[in-house]
């Protein structure tokens, strides 16, 4: 089975594995694009739909670290496919009422039931693929949501011109529930490296490296700390930059391109991110594309000009590209396989409740001051706390003595 590391059968799953998690998170978007018609037609305040836009990132918050115990025990498929399942359910439900539907659909079936069984399963289950190429594997899967962002929000505001939100919600429901079994049944088979196998082995419950000196869950804890401060502002023009736009005076169809720009420019990003991260491992990676992240957030302050903010957010898209796929690698470089199927989802947990709330907050902060200046600039304090605690995880001895991850030749 070890021969399968690293190997061609190992890259098709992983491209697999890419493919459900795009078709997944196309899901949120429609509400995301639709922001402004699901408000006025619901008469209530943009921070509604927002709300349901950032409630997936909650449920599978919470629902992530039972899933990705449960696919340590039942398989990846199983897991994978109840989740397409709850997604589609998610977006049937969302379609059919109020607020209420609303949030029913995109936080308990979408979220807790639905993306919970994919992003951090699926996380853990290709970096058990992959040893010399781990970093641009996982790079390449956690990119979901980035190719997601790219595809989708054109082709979803052609459907809601002429369908509406709620009809386009209820064809790609069914588009979830069909492509989600197909790749599911075709592609994912048991991993070369099963952690259950692994931990009888010699050495199972030894670390791979070290914890950097500090106690394991403590370490765990500020990782928790750093992802969630990322993901806040990572959230924020991800989920409104198309209403950002409109509210600049330009048409709707320039916001959708310009999230396309900034989550086609964090997939294209995410391989060279990945690449980079094998070669100076996890934590330089996670410095730099954090950096950029809080560099390009800035620009969103101080631009209202259309050409600049495609610059703008194709270098937003450029920074938190690096991010997610960097916290694992460090997971996976600190800490034992055996505690993979649970570490992984818990950071991960701190991350999506880092997006519903940087998506959700921003729209709570636009409706009090009607503009997004205050929630673009809470984000960008709290991307500095995020470099803080990460330059403070960077600067001790032990990071220094931490594997490399190797090339091949």
């Amino acid at each position: 089975m070890r021969s399968l590391l690293d190997s061609r059968t190992a890259w098709i799953t992983a491209t697999a594995a890419l493919a459900i998690m795009t078709v997944a998170y196309g899901a949120p978007l429609v509400v995301v694009v639709a922001m402004k018609q699901v408000a006025a037609e619901l008469g209530t305040a943009r921070s509604g739909p927002a709300g349901a836009a950032s409630l997936p990132y909650v449920g599978a918050a919470f629902g992530g670290i039972v899933a990705g115990w449960l696919a340590g025990r039942i398989g990846i498929r199983r897991i994978v496919l109840f989740g397409s399942t709850m997604v589609a359910a998610g977006l049937f439900v969302s379609a059919q009422g109020g607020l209420a539907e609303l949030y029913v659909g995109h936080g308990v079936l979408m979220g807790l039931f639905g993306t919970s069984c994919m992003f951090s399963p699926l996380l853990t289950y290709v970096s058990l693929w992959f040893e010399k190429r781990r970093g641009s594997a996982v790079a390449l899967i956690a990119s979901g949501q980035a190719v997601a962002g790219a595809i989708w929000p054109p082709l979803l505001q052609m459907g809601i011109d002429r369908l509406g939100w709620r009809h386009t919600m209820l064809a790609f429901a069914a588009f979830v529930l069909v492509s989600g079994a197909a790749l599911t049944l075709i592609f994912l088979h048991p991993a070369p490296i099963a952690p259950s196998t692994h931990a009888g082995g010699p050495g199972a419950d030894r670390r791979r490296e070290s914890t950097l000196g500090l106690p394991p869950n403590l370490l765990m804890v500020l990782l928790m700390v750093a992802v969630f401060s990322c993901c806040v502002p990572m959230a924020m023009p991800m989920q409104h930059v198309v209403a950002y736009c409109g509210d600049l005076g330009f048409a709707s169809q320039y916001g959708a391109a310009m999230l396309s720009v900034l989550l086609g420019s964090a997939f294209l990003a995410r391989q060279f991110w990945g690449w980079l991260s094998d070669r100076i491992g996890g934590f330089p990676t996670l410095l730099l594309s954090s950096l950029v992240q809080a560099t390009a957030l800035a620009g969103f302050l101080l631009t209202r000009d259309l050409a600049a903010l495609y610059l703008v957010s194709a270098a937003f898209g450029l920074g938190l590209s690096g991010l997610l796929p960097a916290y694992v690698i460090v997971i996976r470089d600190c800490y034992s396989v055996r505690e993979a199927n649970w570490r992984v989802p818990t950071v991960m947990f701190a991350g999506l409740l880092g997006m519903a709330g940087g998506g959700w907050g921003a729209g709570l902060l636009y409706d009090r001051f009607a503009s997004y200046l205050p929630a673009f600039s809470a984000g960008l304090v709290l991307n500095l706390v995020n470099l803080a605690v990460l330059t403070f995880l960077f600067a001790r001895p032990q990071t220094r003595l931490m594997r490399q991850p190797q090339t091949s030749t």
